[in-house]
């Protein structure tokens, strides 16, 4: 089945999410690499989703905020931390385009061990800030796990100028309305829904990083294709549900 086609908004709306969240102050970077190269890397059931035969290595960094669990307001201390994580793009069988997390480091204990127990997702315990200084946003993480040499990183950009009409590539990037997991019982999905992304270009002034190498990537060793920043939106999430078990072929589904 062909991949569903890419579009800014979400192409269905969750309507009993599971979990509602702020997603803030986002720079997305972005590296080119060739498919064979992370499709080890993928849960089983998937392949890597590709545009114009390449596929993405994304370090995205931004803050979360007021976590809530249904529809119940959102918590304001466990709930906010700062978040940076290692991520690939997929496509499973039933055409749904998402994201496969590699790591995911944030700041605050309980919402690790959760995200870890609960979901099964790759969180690591770090000690990481994000600030803002005019157009200018930092952010740093070292991983509180110890480590030869201990996976953290920096991060320095300047925002720049709205982008009214992203690129397909941009839009390829960051309109991601789901996300693949290995859950209990298997692979599945967990969509998302959310406002239109406001994307900024921005200039990437300091990236020192082992983050993807500590997540089995290789090393960049050459700048980023895409470095965007958003100012961030709210996010409802909905349940799990599980990919076609092994040996089954899918309905012809739009």
């Amino acid at each position: 089945m062909h991949p569903t086609p890419i579009t800014p908004d979400a192409p269905a709306a969750v309507r009993s999410p599971l979990l509602t969240q702020r997603w803030l102050d986002l720079t997305f970077i972005h590296w080119a690499v060739d498919p064979a190269a992370v499709t080890p890397l993928l849960p089983h059931g998937l392949t890597a989703d590709t545009y114009d035969g390449l596929t993405y290595v994304g370090l995205v960094a931004f803050r979360m905020e007021k976590v809530g669990w249904l529809r119940l307001p959102g918590v304001p201390y466990f709930g906010s931390f700062p978040e940076t994580n290692v991520r690939l793009y997929s496509v499973d069988a039933y055409g749904r385009r998402g994201v496969v997390f590699r790591s995911m480091d944030a700041s605050r204990l309980v919402p690790v061990l959760l995200g870890r127990l609960g979901f099964r997702l790759p969180y690591l315990w770090s000690r990481m800030d994000v600030r803002t200084d005019g157009d200018t946003v930092t952010y740093t993480s070292a991983r509180h796990r110890p480590g030869t040499p201990r996976a953290r990183s920096r991060i320095v950009v300047r925002v720049g100028r709205p982008v009214p009409d992203p690129t397909g590539l941009e839009q390829f990037l960051t309109a991601r309305w789901g996300m693949h997991n290995a859950f209990s019982g298997g692979t599945g999905y967990l969509a998302n829904d959310h406002p239109r992304w406001p994307l900024h270009r921005a200039e990437l002034i300091t990236c020192e990083e082992n983050l993807l190498a500590a997540a089995g990537l290789p090393a960049p060793d050459r700048p980023p294709v895409s470095v965007l920043y958003s100012p961030g939106v709210p996010v409802r999430l909905g349940r799990p549900t599980a990919l076609t078990p092994r040996g089954h072929v899918p309905p012809n589904k739009p």
